[in-house]
């Protein structure tokens, strides 16, 4: 029993030290990488400017539905690149125009989609972090069990699963971060590949 317990002390305190570790830069952000909060157009587009576009598209209810096609992620680029194609064809003498206005709405549909991930991983970092705090706090709890010269076999047993449980709860949480961490720069790539496409049937 004793052993067990000093194994949950040992995990308790590294997960909860790890937590407390995020540099005080980083705010609640739980991810390894440096939070870039937007992506510039410049970065990923070097054709016309959308300045004038980044309203219209909303009002093209055909052109809303491409956008939202080729944004989404599960759309694969061979698909994503024929329907670019083919919009580039039917836009005839507004081609330049329709397919700048065409990467308007899908800078503005990714970058939104990507705010939202970056809220919410703020989000995820803080809850991390108070159930961190928590198993400070549990921690704490069971070593001052330990250390009465006469223990309550229950109650210690008792605080050891409360503890194991919450440890079980954060190291899942943490692994599940290996993959939402990635999910930024997913979009960002997803941009960048549709600004090259879009450019490359502007030309």
């Amino acid at each position: 029993m004793k052993s067990y317990v000093s194994a949950a002390l040992a995990l308790a305190l590294c997960c909860a030290g790890a937590a407390r570790a995020q540099p005080q830069a980083q705010g609640d952000w739980p991810c390894r990488q440096v939070k870039v909060q937007s992506v510039a157009v410049a970065g990923v587009w070097t054709g016309p400017s959308i300045d004038a576009a980044q309203k219209s598209w909303r009002d093209d209810a055909a052109l809303g539905d491409l956008v939202a096609r080729i944004s989404a992620r599960r759309t694969p680029m061979e698909t994503t690149q024929k329907l670019i194609g083919d919009f580039a064809a039917a836009s005839g003498d507004k081609r330049k125009e329709r397919l700048t206005t065409l990467f308007s709405g899908v800078y503005a549909t990714l970058e939104a989609e990507r705010r939202e991930v970056l809220a919410g991983l703020d989000r995820y970092g803080a809850k991390q972090k108070q159930l961190a705090e928590r198993l400070r706090e549990e921690t704490q709890t069971m070593r001052a069990e330990q250390d009465k010269p006469t223990q309550d076999a229950q109650k210690l047993k008792d605080a050891s699963e409360a503890l194991q449980w919450d440890l079980r709860i954060f190291d899942e949480r943490r692994h599940a971060l290996s993959y939402v961490c990635e999910t930024p720069a997913l979009i960002e790539q997803r941009l960048g590949a549709l600004a090259r496409v879009i450019e490359a049937a502007i030309d």
